[in-house]
């Protein structure tokens, strides 16, 4: 075959699925998709990356907390066959808070979306959310075994003291990975997520700060009580420090907290190694546990992992 006519060949063949492969996958050839994958640095990808983590957590228990099903109903693409949660379903929510989880619910369907059209991701990892899971985490935190072992969707509240784990967790890491970021589109995509996470951090403790003297039956704790323990349990796990403030914490001539920040009340910051320590459980970001059985996925994370075999 003549050179020239093989270039005409493999020409006419690049042409042709530059018209056809986005006919199959829309959103993986679309322009704005291949121009954002190919700008991000490497280090930016997995910064990236790695909140997918969080937000398949929290889209998951948001998602299962108000309809009872989640990612493989509502989004089953975003999922990617990763395996579904061990132990979600559906918490008994009053009118409003269900309806303000299943709006949260929503919105980190779209963080999930937002992530993974500019970096490739991953599929959903395997997620804890079980009853016993949060239990375990609620035991640690207020330093006995509850009795009867703490339920996240038995109500309101105790759904509520368990989102308290969550959203700002995620916000911190957020804080944490913008400035280490190069791209000014990486930047600003982390500034939206950073901006939605924040707000949901700053609904769950406005409503959980007017009933932070209620007690939480049956364990003789009250709400602020309950959100100082968790944060002491984090600032612990993290080991870096406080980065982490519950209700009860005074401030200046205030009798409480609403919101978490540092002494020029700026948001606290936590690295990725800090976020899995927390999120996992152990105190170390190489041994897996809590939420997340098999550890975390993306780059970042397996990094740790490897180091533990």
């Amino acid at each position: 075959m003549a050179p020239q006519t093989s270039r005409i060949r493999v020409s006419f063949v690049v042409l042709l699925a530059s018209f056809v492969l986005p006919l199959f996958f829309p959103e993986c050839y679309s322009s704005s998709v291949l121009i954002a994958r190919a700008s991000a640095p490497k280090s930016d990808v997995d910064l990236l990356e790695f909140p997918l983590n969080l937000e398949y957590l929290e889209a998951e228990f948001f998602l299962f907390g108000a309809l009872g099903h989640g990612l493989d109903k509502i989004a089953p693409e975003l999922a990617e066959g990763g395996d579904p949660p061990i132990g979600a379903k559906s918490a008994k929510l009053d009118s409003l808070i269900k309806d303000i989880i299943y709006q949260f619910g929503l919105q980190e369907v779209g963080h999930l979306r937002a992530i993974k059209s500019r970096v490739k991701g991953f599929p959903r990892p395997l997620l804890d959310l079980s009853s016993s899971s949060f239990a375990k985490v609620m035991d640690k935190a207020i330093g006995r075994t509850l009795r009867p072992p703490f339920d996240p969707y038995a109500n309101s509240i105790n759904y509520l003291l368990a989102s308290y784990l969550i959203p700002y967790v995620g916000l911190t890491g957020y804080v944490g990975a913008n400035p280490m970021l190069q791209n000014a589109t990486s930047r600003k995509l982390v500034a939206g997520l950073l901006g939605v996470e924040s707000g949901q951090d700053a609904v769950i403790r406005a409503i959980l700060y007017e009933r932070k003297t209620q007690r939480v039956h049956p364990y003789g704790l009250s709400v602020g009580e309950f959100t100082d323990r968790i944060s002491t349990l984090r600032n612990k796990l993290g080991n870096e420090g406080v980065k982490d403030e519950g209700l009860d914490v005074a401030k200046n001539d205030a009798d409480g907290n609403i919101l978490a920040g540092d002494k020029e009340s700026l948001a606290y910051s936590r690295t990725p190694e800090e976020i899995l320590r927390i999120i996992y459980g152990t105190g170390d970001e190489r041994v897996p546990g809590g939420f997340y059985p098999k550890g975390g996925s993306g780059r970042i994370a397996r990094s740790y992992l490897k180091h533990s075999i």
